[in-house]
C-alpha cells in the first residue's frame, strides 16, 4: 500500500519523477507540470493496485488550484515517487473524478 502522505511528501521534496508514459499522456491533455503537482498535493488515494511485477501503485485523484481534475497512477522506485500515467478523466470511463462509468 503506498500512503498518501508519503506521495505528498515526495512532491513537496521534488523526490518524484514521469515515466515516458506519463509525461506523454500529461502533454496529451495539455497538463503542465505545476498542475499534476498540485492536484498530487491535495488529492486523495482512490484505488490501490497490488505489485503485478512492477511494484505497488495507486490511484491518486485531485485537483489543480484553478479546479482541473485529475487522475494520476502512482509507483514508487526505491525512495522516489514514479508518476506512471496521468490523466483528465472523462467520460465514458469517469462520471467525475471520483467515479468510474459504465465502461
Amino acid at each position: 500500500m503506498i500512503p498518501i502522505d508519503w506521495i505528498k511528501q515526495a512532491v513537496r521534496d521534488e523526490a518524484y519523477r514521469y515515466s515516458r508514459h506519463g509525461d506523454q499522456e500529461r502533454q496529451n491533455d495539455n497538463l503542465t507540470l505545476a498542475q499534476v503537482a498540485q492536484a498530487l498535493l491535495n488529492g486523495r488515494i482512490l484505488e490501490q493496485y497490488a505489485d503485478t511485477g512492477r511494484g505497488l501503485s495507486c490511484l491518486v485523484a485531485g485537483f489543480t488550484d484553478s479546479g482541473i481534475p485529475i487522475h494520476a497512477v502512482c509507483g514508487s522506485m526505491g525512495e522516489t515517487l514514479v508518476i506512471i500515467t496521468v490523466y483528465i478523466p472523462t467520460p465514458p470511463k469517469f462520471k467525475n473524478l471520483f467515479e468510474r462509468g459504465n465502461s
